[in-house]
């Protein structure tokens, strides 16, 4: 007997069903469109340029009945190995796998063919497919989110944030699956590489300083990358002169969590640095004429780009996932900042411990944030006063890294700013002068080698830039002098303008830059 269209119709007598007519908690069978699956198999099978039209559209689970999700994955496999995909090559590829009972045999496969006679509606056809598959999804979370919540033991805060994810995982289409075969996963691998190749080696997002991509090929994504100096040395001029260079000249969509400053105070130093105008005279509005103009003429790339700055203070775990999530899915995000890991908290149940194991909490709820929206994070972190005690080398290391050894372990990527002219010192180990300079070390690298990058150092614009990028500065006051504070330096009290009150949880209540 002939199936009658009915999207809630889970098969036909005399027709395998599979094993995928299930119902629902309430006796309900879940949403279908058995009707269409055949339609979209069935073009498949007649029509050699529909598979091309739906490929990007549809993945086997969009499938209700099983046998049509053999069907489509021996279709998929095919396409993959440049194949030609018709019903003969579909039935043996089966059988291949030892799946053709499964998929309900050669009659099955004939009688799709039979269904249509072009693939002429298969992408408005697929569509409707895939619109039934994501209702089964939000039925299937919304059941578990309701037997969680009648749970008087589920932390309320866990629970938004995981259905939260769950529900985003389902817009983006990025549903989870238990594992990849090697065969996708070597695909995937061959497609990268050769995506790379065209882009002079750089496979991440770059951070416009060429020596340090040289080292990195990018910031890659799904990793965590830690940036840790002690105050002064300049981590938030430095990722602020990054963020400038992903979004303005490489037209990157780059997300900056700042816990300390304000937005507007960024923005400002990003002003400064963009238009060579000290940050001072731009706090004071003391500019002549050529200046405005200066101004108004340097900003118009800045006012273009993909540059997003939240300063919640004391962003917590969950807020942050909320947030970057959101964003991700209005705008899409290419790398995500944070300045400063130590000002962040966890929030619910998990802030119970002491500070050590929140911080481990964090470091590794930062790391699952970079895998699940598969960008790199980029996280600032406070180095102890080990580095200062030193009586040798004032160089940081991984053991100096504060609070917790969770962080080294977590990070893909650690790296440390280092100044040699805030200590006084006026050469590098190797006697060439270091004012000015400042060196970015590699100390960990999970998938490269280790190194050390020297870059420019501008204190007066707050700006790092290569070494052999030259810089034009309009200024009228000098920065402040003193032991460690060389040309090109600065202290806690002039930092581009701007008064930083002490911070709590910081050793002698320092600024951290």
């Amino acid at each position: 007997m002939a199936e009658q269209p009915n999207n809630n119709n889970a098969g036909a007598p005399g027709r395998p069903s599979g094993k995928t007519t299930h119902l629902t908690a309430g006796g309900r069978i879940p949403p279908q469109a058995i009707d269409l699956e055949e339609a979209v198999l069935g073009a498949l099978l007649v029509d050699k340029n529909a598979l091309s039209r739906v490929i990007d559209i549809l993945h086997p689970e969009a499938f209700y009945k099983e046998q049509h999700q053999l069907i489509y994955k021996a279709i998929g496999s095919l396409f993959g190995d440049n194949q030609p995909v018709d019903i003969l090559t579909v039935a043996a590829e089966l059988r291949k796998e030892g799946l053709m009972k499964q998929a309900g045999g050669e009659r099955y496969l004939a009688q799709l063919s039979q269904k249509v006679s072009s693939g002429a509606h298969i992408e408005y056809h697929s569509r409707i497919v895939l619109q039934k598959h994501i209702q089964r999804e939000l039925v299937r979370i919304s059941s578990e989110i309701i037997e969680s919540a009648f749970d008087e033991t589920t932390d309320v805060l866990e629970l938004l944030d995981t259905s939260e994810q769950k529900l985003f995982e389902v817009a983006q289409g990025n549903l989870k699956r238990n594992y990849e075969s090697a065969e996708d996963l070597i695909r995937q691998a061959l497609d990268r590489i050769e995506t790379i190749s065209k882009q002079e080696g750089l496979s991440g997002v770059p951070s416009g300083f060429a020596a340090l991509d040289r080292v990195t090929s990018g910031w890659q994504p799904s990793d965590l990358i830690i940036l840790a100096a002690r105050p002064g040395m300049g981590k938030t001029a430095f990722v602020l002169s990054m963020a400038r260079n992903m979004a303005i000249d490489h037209k990157k969509r780059v997300a900056v969590f700042s816990l300390e400053m304000s937005s507007v105070q960024l923005i400002t130093r990003i002003i400064s640095s963009e238009t060579g105008i000290n940050s001072e005279k731009l706090r004071k509005g003391d500019l002549t004429d050529g200046e405005w103009n200066q101004l108004t003429s340097g900003v118009k790339d800045l006012e273009k780009a993909k540059l997003f700055i939240d300063d919640t203070p004391a962003l917590s775990v969950f807020d942050l996932r909320a947030k970057v999530r959101r964003l991700h899915s209005t705008q899409g995000l290419d790398l995500i900042i944070i300045d400063y890991l130590q000002l962040m908290t966890v929030g619910g149940s998990k802030a119970q411990g002491n500070r050590e194991q929140e911080i481990s909490t964090i470091s590794r709820s930062l790391k699952s944030v970079a895998k699940e929206l598969n960008v790199p994070v980029i996280a600032l972190s406070q180095l102890s006063r080990a580095v200062e005690t030193r009586s040798t080398s004032k160089r940081p290391q991984l053991s100096d890294l504060r609070e917790s050894g969770a962080i080294e372990q977590d990070a893909d990527i650690v790296s440390f700013i280092y100044r040699p002219e805030y200590y006084g010192i006026e050469e590098w180990e190797d006697g060439d002068a270091s004012m000015g300079q400042a060196e970015i070390i590699i100390a960990k690298h999970r998938n490269g080698s280790l190194d050390d990058v020297r870059l420019r150092f501008i204190g007066e614009l707050a700006k790092f830039s290569d070494l052999d990028q030259g810089d034009t500065i309009t200024m009228e006051s000098k920065m402040n002098d003193g032991p460690g504070y060389g040309s090109g330096g600065f202290n806690s009290d002039d930092t581009g303008g701007y008064t930083n009150l002490p911070t709590p949880g910081l050793d002698g209540g320092d600024v951290p830059f």
